[in-house]
């Protein structure tokens, strides 16, 4: 069968601890709400998103032989995900996230896996065959496969500061570039361009929280598409009621799943824009990391309202 979407690497566990503020004041001590477990982190996002929308995907990464694992394996099962893996034996990466009444959050990950840790080819190959397009979280393990595929590729930089030379290697080998403009400051136009000049992108995305995001394509300017506000460009919409900002852990990868999900369907850039913000502000309504989806009927009726 044809794969949709491979997304190739990117799960753990997030611990997330609710905090008054950030930054978080020194004590030796901090009672806190009750600290959860979720499984998550980016190719997570991405592959459940897009599952959620209903593209036809499958996740395949490296985990260990842990109580870890068995969270991980089990949520795919209970969700219907098509999810493969190879045990590595650092064990399952993971993050602790401090998340404020605001919604704001700050990671800390663990980023685990030895540097030489690569995905073994019997793994990714027959999957590779079969898929339409290969979104490659940036995790290392996989960086070596950009040329055993055909198929078109994406990817998700984070918070790239536009200089580490981890992050470039995905930058300049996939087709469709999705960062946050969080660390790039007055340097954000200028890194999206060498992204295009330099690498295979044909669209670069960066997004920016309350202030929308911005798009680079080749020969047109950087174009800025303003946040939607779901409070009141969604307030009469079944679903959005009483719509609040609860937690932004996986906020970012919901969005590069809507946009993705509309991209491959050969839709405008702007509703691909449109599709991503949705989802977006969709996982902002509850708390934990990748713990709500938009589905594809939700997604379609908020694009629609917002014509």
């Amino acid at each position: 069968m044809t794969i949709d979407v491979l997304v190739v690497a990117g799960t753990g566990i997030d611990t997330t601890v609710t905090v008054d503020a950030l930054p978080v004041s020194l004590s030796d001590s901090v009672g806190v709400p009750p600290i959860r477990d979720w499984v998550a982190h980016t190719g997570n996002g991405y592959a459940l998103g897009l599952h959620t929308l209903g593209l036809a995907t499958t996740f395949i990464d490296m985990i260990g032989d842990d109580p870890q694992a068995e969270l991980i394996t089990a949520a795919y099962r209970r969700h219907g995900l098509h999810f493969d893996h190879r045990v590595s034996p650092a064990g399952t990466p993971r993050a602790v996230n401090l998340v404020d009444a605001t919604g704001r959050r700050q990671s800390f990950f663990d980023g685990r896996h030895p540097a030489e840790l690569r995905m073994p080819e019997d793994l990714y190959q027959p999957y590779l065959d079969r898929a339409r397009h290969v979104h490659m979280s940036i995790m290392n393990i996989n960086r070596d496969m950009y040329d055993a595929s055909g198929a078109s590729s994406s990817t998700d930089l984070h918070d790239w500061d536009g200089h580490n030379p981890h992050h470039e290697h995905y930058a300049l080998r996939s087709e469709l570039v999705f960062l946050s403009a969080a660390a790039l400051g007055d340097r954000r136009d200028a890194v999206m361009r060498r992204i295009l000049t330099d690498g295979r992108a044909h669209t670069v995305v960066a997004t920016d929280g309350g202030n929308g995001c911005f798009v680079a394509r080749e020969a047109t300017p950087v174009t800025h598409f303003p946040a939607i506000r779901p409070d009141r460009d969604l307030a009469g919409l079944d679903g959005w009621q009483g719509w609040s900002s609860v937690d932004s852990n996986g906020a970012g990868d919901a969005f590069g799943s809507g946009f993705l999900s509309h991209h491959l369907a050969g839709a405008p850039l702007e509703e691909c824009v449109t599709a991503g913000m949705v989802a977006g502000a969709f996982a902002c309504r509850s708390a934990g990391t990748h713990t709500e989806f938009i589905d594809a009927g939700t997604l379609r009726r908020a694009c629609d309202a917002l014509r």
